[in-house]
């Protein structure tokens, strides 16, 4: 495994360069573009495909347990009614509606579900989890992240600035951010530029979002074996996977309060090296030719799930919270 594993920690330490410089840019964005860039310039060499698919998947999914010990229970509890109410109608509408889009736009499912698990969770590294349970390809993998950093970033620019306007208080405000932005940094970003009211309430929402990761890869999951259960030759994904069950043990864990801040700092690290280490591994499966004719639609998905996730959000925030 070694030649993959070394190509892997030289794209992280890269990533993670990168990040410094440019907060706004997430590694694991970084570094599914040096794979993809590795993969399409002739530099991917055979020896590298051990190491690649151990990153690929149990790093992983080591990566979306971490993520687990971001969440306590007792701070999603503190949202009230209200805020979860926001939390899980905007999550639900978001994915239903991106999956009915994508159909009508004839992206194909296996993007569809990936664009819209990011979208509506906690965007690349939902696509990874949703990967890791469905049969799709990295060129979806790909295209689904680079679709998150664009939307992304656009909302993360837009909703600061139409709070004003809207006349939305700072805790609303934050609620629309945390339910209305695709990516944790991009969210703690658009909360910095409200103040600190809002941050404190959109970090609080979006990780409440994160929450609803274990029930849709379930759910997910479920699907899978039930379009697999008349395929003799096909195994058929568990009822749940392994690693869900170590992210929903990882969460009861952070929500004991006996894990000590030194760890989740040191553990919030270690996930960031895993997730960007898995995502370089998938963006080495990249065929830019292949990604080429579903790239107009796609983007069009990608538009269309964000302005829904933003609009329902917004409506949420303005009835309930």
């Amino acid at each position: 495994m070694a030649p993959g594993l070394v190509a892997t920690a030289a794209a992280v330490g890269l990533s993670m360069a990168v990040t410094s410089v440019l907060p706004t840019v997430s590694p694991l964005v970084v570094a599914v573009a040096l794979g993809g860039l590795l993969a399409n310039v002739g530099g991917l060499r055979p020896a590298f495909g051990t190491g690649l698919a151990f990153a690929g998947r149990p790093v992983l999914r080591f990566g979306i347990v971490l993520l687990g010990l971001q969440l306590a229970v007792g701070e999603v509890i503190g949202l009230g009614a209200a805020g979860m109410a926001v939390v899980v109608i905007t999550v639900v509408a978001t994915f239903a509606a991106t999956v009915l889009l994508g159909r009508a736009l004839g992206v194909s499912r296996d993007l569809t579900i990936l664009v819209a698990s990011g979208f509506s969770i906690c965007g690349a590294a939902a696509v990874a989890a949703a990967h890791g349970v469905t049969k799709s390809d990295e060129d979806d993998v790909a295209l689904a992240v680079a679709l998150v950093t664009i939307y992304g970033t656009v909302a993360m620019i837009a909703l600061p600035l139409l709070g004003v306007p809207l006349t939305l208080r700072a805790d609303q405000h934050g609620a629309w951010v945390g339910a209305g932005v695709h990516e944790v940094a991009q969210v703690v970003v658009a909360g910095s530029a409200v103040g600190g009211v809002a941050l404190a309430v959109a970090v609080v929402v979006k990780l409440s979002r994160v929450v609803l990761l274990a029930p849709l890869v379930v759910g997910l999951g479920l699907v899978e074996r039930r379009r697999t259960k008349h395929d003799e030759m096909t195994a058929r994904p568990p009822l749940v996977p392994l690693f869900v069950l170590g992210f929903l043990a990882a969460v009861a864990l952070r929500s004991t309060g006996i894990v000590s801040e030194g760890v989740l700092d040191v553990a919030g690290f270690l996930q960031k090296l895993a997730l960007t280490a898995a995502m370089f591994a998938l963006g080495t499966g990249v065929r830019l030719a292949a990604m080429w004719g579903t790239g107009q639609r796609a983007l069009l998905l990608g538009a269309a799930s964000t302005l829904v996730a933003a609009g329902v959000a917004l409506v949420a925030v303005l009835a309930l919270f």
